[in-house]
């Protein structure tokens, strides 16, 4: 299950993000993960302050989504990075390492996030696509706008034909490391949201009692 978050980013972070996009130094995405042979993109240079100030903006944005909280239960986060695609560059298929090496230890990678900076019009291919069961879901969103999926599930990046496609990614360790019971928790909160007002006050109490016993057990 994956889920698209239309505004994460307001129009004055955006247009930050792609000055920076612009202007910051980027080198060869392989160094994150040299061992993918079908990777070829570009990563923002970590090391430069213009990273620092992007990473400031996106986590910002991610920590003040309700729908990221609903859906990912973070406990968590990876630095988001600014990642760019070029003419003749794609991401084959893959799944997200398991771990992430972070301080003070190890980040579990539950779920990945990518965060649509670049306008969909200003280039061509690029598509994300998750592949859940026989059928590929394609996105390709529109400028500030994320998705957010599980990192077990296969995906990858279709190549780029023209002009340059420029996203954010981060990872994210959930207080609920099962997919399957996070997706449970997600639709419970779903229901609580748009019925729950309307329910009799004893039902929505067993509800919230049901939700919040669940979210203890299977936190962790």
């Amino acid at each position: 299950m994956f889920l698209e978050i239309p505004d994460l980013l307001s129009g004055d972070e955006l247009s930050t993000l792609r000055r920076i996009g612009g202007e910051a130094p980027f080198v060869d995405g392989r160094i994150s993960n040299p061992h993918n042979q079908t990777k070829q993109n570009l990563q923002i240079d970590t090391g430069h302050a213009a990273h620092r100030e992007a990473s400031g903006i996106l986590v910002g944005a991610l920590n003040r989504s309700p729908e990221l909280r609903r859906f990912a239960f973070p406990t968590r986060m990876a630095v988001p990075m600014l990642c760019k695609y070029q003419a003749g560059m794609n991401y084959g298929k893959h799944s997200d390492s398991a771990f992430l090496p972070m301080q003070p230890e190890p980040l579990r990678s539950d779920v990945s996030c990518t965060i649509f900076i670049a306008d969909p019009a200003s280039y061509e291919g690029g598509e994300l696509t998750v592949h859940l069961g026989s059928r590929p879901v394609i996105v390709k969103g529109t400028p500030g706008s994320a998705v957010v999926y599980p990192s077990t599930t296969i995906h990858e990046v279709q190549p780029v034909r023209s002009g340059e496609r420029l996203v954010a990614i981060t990872f994210i360790q959930s207080q609920i490391a099962d997919e399957k019971r996070r997706e449970l928790l997600w639709e419970l909160g779903e229901v609580a949201e748009l019925e729950g007002m309307t329910m009799k006050w004893e039902n929505r109490v067993r509800l919230e009692h049901v939700r919040q016993t669940l979210h203890r057990l299977w936190s962790g």
